[in-house]
């Protein structure tokens, strides 16, 4: 009985097909992998993305809240400062009140 078909002569002809079938194998796993982790996580970046937008305009404004809340801080310092500055005044004149009446 003879082989009709000897597909190679040598040992060296059939460890090249062998690693080349094992380099075409790891590019299709390879392959394979990046697409189903492409299709699963391309939605979930997607939502995350949308999300970040949110959050970072959520964000914005409540930098401007802020901004306003640190002007009205400084309005009611100021006032503050002229009501004690007015407190000071009328102490003043109170302490040259007592000392009339104590004359």
């Amino acid at each position: 009985m003879t082989q009709s078909f000897i597909p190679f002569a040598s040992v060296t002809g059939a460890v090249i097909t062998i690693v080349a079938l094992l380099l075409v194998a790891a590019i299709i796993g390879y392959l394979t992998a990046w697409f189903y982790a492409k299709s699963i996580y391309t939605p979930i970046i997607k939502k995350l993305e949308e999300e970040k937008a949110g959050l970072q305009k959520e964000v914005a404004g409540l930098k401007e809240n802020v901004a306003k809340l640190n002007g009205k801080i400084d309005d009611l310092n100021g006032k503050i400062a002229k009501l004690e500055e007015e407190a000071a005044k009328k102490e003043k004149e109170i302490r040259e009140l007592k000392t009339r009446i104590k004359e």
